[in-house]
């Protein structure tokens, strides 16, 4: 089952203004890119919506790719929940030179003794063009800015109350998040994130069956639950527009 980004609404004259860029947003999104995509939680658990080498690592098609690229990657953000950025950088930065350079020294000494000339060792890295495509840019910023524009307006409709019952909802939810905030610091979340990000696609590819039926069952129980609480509140209904 493919699932889409939901698209926000805004009220009044920009209402056609800000579904038109959230429908931009959301196809854009849909592409194969892997910056943006892997920035949508709906996609984690869709691997035709990811770039397939971001896919890989993350439903784990390869154990041993997937797993350094985790190892790393958890390394790292465990350092920089004891110790600073600049610190982490300079550290690694040395690792990384200290291993460069043993492993040159290496394959020069191995070179002399079996007399061969198989040349630099880190000739195709070397030969490797790490500039950033001017499209992908672009795109990138277009798609952040989409987003961003469709996310005010969401804001700004949850905050003024266009709808009492999205209001109170997001209200519930940013009180939940006091308790969350309370509880983890924004590193330990991060660091969750990753965790999740490496473990639960996973978890859904091979039970997919029973979870879907799950969330179905919820989703409905909250759709009536939502409906009988929009009807008893006769104010959060909205007036219908009086043709001229």
């Amino acid at each position: 089952m493919r699932m889409e980004p939901a698209c926000p609404m805004s009220p009044g004259k920009e209402k056609e203004d800000a579904d038109a860029v959230c429908k931009e947003s959301c196809a854009v999104a849909n592409s194969n890119s892997c910056f943006w995509n892997i920035l949508h939680p709906c996609a984690w658990f869709n691997p035709d919506r990811l770039n397939p080498q971001v896919a890989a690592l993350i439903y784990w098609r390869d154990p041993k790719k997937s797993g350094p690229v985790f190892g790393c990657i958890l390394g790292v953000l465990l350092s920089l929940a004891y110790f600073s950025l600049i610190s982490v950088l300079a550290y690694s930065s040395i690792f990384v030179l200290i291993c460069t350079n043993a492993f040159r020294i290496h394959n020069i000494v191995l070179q002399a003794i079996q007399k061969t000339s198989d040349g630099h060792p880190f000739q195709k890295i070397l030969e490797m063009d790490l500039t950033l495509p001017a499209d992908k840019v672009h795109e990138v910023a277009d798609v952040a800015i989409a987003h961003f524009n469709a996310g005010v307006s969401e804001l700004r409709r949850l905050f003024f109350v266009e709808d009492f019952i999205d209001s109170w909802k997001f209200g519930i939810f940013l009180w939940c998040f006091t308790y969350v905030g309370s509880w983890f610091n924004g590193m330990t979340l991060i660091i969750i994130g990753v965790v999740a990000l490496f473990t639960l696609p996973k978890v859904y590819e091979t039970n997919k069956a029973q979870i879907d039926q799950n969330i179905a069952v919820v989703k409905s129980k909250l759709n009536e639950i939502t409906t009988k609480v929009k009807a008893a509140i006769p104010f959060g209904k909205k007036e219908p527009k009086k043709e001229e």
